[in-house]
């Protein structure tokens, strides 16, 4: 008995095919990087509930920076709700006795956002690394303006407070930095 011979294979070249099968890659997650260099999950693996996060293009020393910032708004906070009036003291080298409820605040909001940086040092998430640089530098920039008014007003330059004002525009530069490189992400090919 002959055999049929088997008709040639026949390739596809359509515009509407090659969209499909890239489509089918999409979502059973097979392939490449998107445009910014990352590697997304699955359509299947997210409905399924795989947590595996694939990797982000982090810069060089982004989770230590987020983790010297989550100590220091920490101990600045805890500073800041325990020894008001020392704190006051140190920066604006002058004594005060009404600031004490002020500061004490101040120290509530530090450790609202001291939160905000813990989380920031343990997610994988590259949004919530980002709006946790933002918020470090929306801080930064307001004590800068908030420090400089204060002592524009006292009509003095204690060397703790010029030292205050120095630390946080470099703070500032740093976190921009970071937020600027890890939103940038990859250039693109051409």
């Amino acid at each position: 008995m002959a055999s049929k011979p088997h008709p040639p294979l026949m390739k596809k070249h359509s515009q509407s095919d090659l969209v499909s099968r890239l489509k089918t890659r999409k979502i059973l997650g097979v392939g490449g990087e998107d445009d910014d260099g990352e590697v997304h999950r699955s359509k299947l693996s997210q409905m399924l509930g795989n947590d595996i996060k694939y990797q982000v293009r982090e810069p060089v020393g982004l989770r230590v920076w987020i983790l010297i910032s989550a100590v220091a708004f920490t101990v600045m906070a805890l500073m800041a709700l325990v020894l008001p009036k020392q704190l006051y003291d140190i920066v604006f080298e002058e004594e005060i006795n009404n600031t004490s409820v002020s500061i004490r605040l101040y120290g509530g909001a530090l450790l609202s956002l001291s939160l905000i940086m813990w989380n920031g040092v343990y997610t994988q998430e590259k949004i919530i690394i980002q709006w946790t640089l933002l918020s470090e530098a929306c801080y930064f920039a307001i004590q800068f303006l908030v420090t400089s008014v204060t002592l524009v007003e006292m009509g003095s330059l204690p060397n703790a407070a010029i030292f205050l004002l120095l630390s946080r525009v470099i703070f500032l530069l740093v976190t921009l930095l970071y937020y600027y490189y890890l939103g940038r992400g990859r250039p693109k090919k051409i």
